[in-house]
């Protein structure tokens, strides 16, 4: 790559760096902690979502900034009926999510009445790895249909995040998935990541994730 092009990249994430430590700042500043939730296309964001969004009703209050590449409000509806705030950002056919949409994305939430905030990247293994939007923890959710071989394809994004969700564990009868073999992959990248095997249908395995959450919340009030 020409080293004009290196250049820009780098001025890229230097700015996109700088304005998430602000974003973190304002966050901190009114007792919000943030997660960033990243998945490849069908992983079950969403479905996680809004089944953490319920788990949490009379807990905390949360708000979430949903990202999608298409003008479209399909989950930030599905969010706001679920009966929480919630913010649509349209990329523009970006194929990531950046702390300036994020910025934009806060203005329109009531921050000095929320406690948390889940931020839902769009969908893709490899461009949201890079940029920084100021939360407090990135969530990388895989599936069991997506196969075994992912954390070697696309370590990138398997090296950087602080909890990884194995989600559809009850379609592990019918899928040839050897889970050994995923979380040595896992491991060799990030040590000692948090790691949750979960059916968001189901409901098997919930709890600790929730309760992962739940330790973040007291901790940060």
């Amino acid at each position: 790559m020409p080293t004009e092009k290196l250049t820009i990249l780098e001025n890229i994430l230097s700015a996109n760096d700088q304005l998430a430590a602000n974003i973190r700042r304002l966050l901190d500043q009114n007792g919000i902690y943030a997660l960033n939730i990243m998945a490849s296309p069908g992983a079950g964001k969403t479905s996680i979502i809004l089944k953490t969004l319920d788990s949490l009703k009379g807990i905390a209050r949360v708000g979430v900034i949903e990202g999608d590449t298409a003008a479209v409000t399909i989950d930030s509806d599905k969010v706001i009926n679920a009966g929480f705030s919630a913010v649509q950002i349209n990329t523009g056919g970006n194929c990531h999510l950046d702390s300036s949409m994020i910025e934009a994305g806060l203005k329109q939430l009531p921050l000095d009445n929320l406690e948390m905030i889940i931020v839902e990247n769009v969908g893709n293994l490899v461009c949201p790895a890079s940029f920084d939007l100021g939360t407090h923890a990135r969530v990388l959710i895989a599936s069991i249909p997506e196969g075994d071989d992912k954390p070697y394809k696309y370590p990138g994004m398997y090296r950087d995040v602080d909890v990884v969700i194995l989600n559809k564990i009850d379609l592990k009868p019918y899928v040839n998935f050897n889970e050994d073999y995923f979380r040595k992959g896992i491991e060799l990248l990030n040590p000692g990541v948090s790691f949750f095997p979960l059916s968001c249908t189901s409901g098997e395995g919930f709890l600790p994730w929730m309760e992962w959450i739940k330790g973040k919340l007291n901790s940060s009030s």
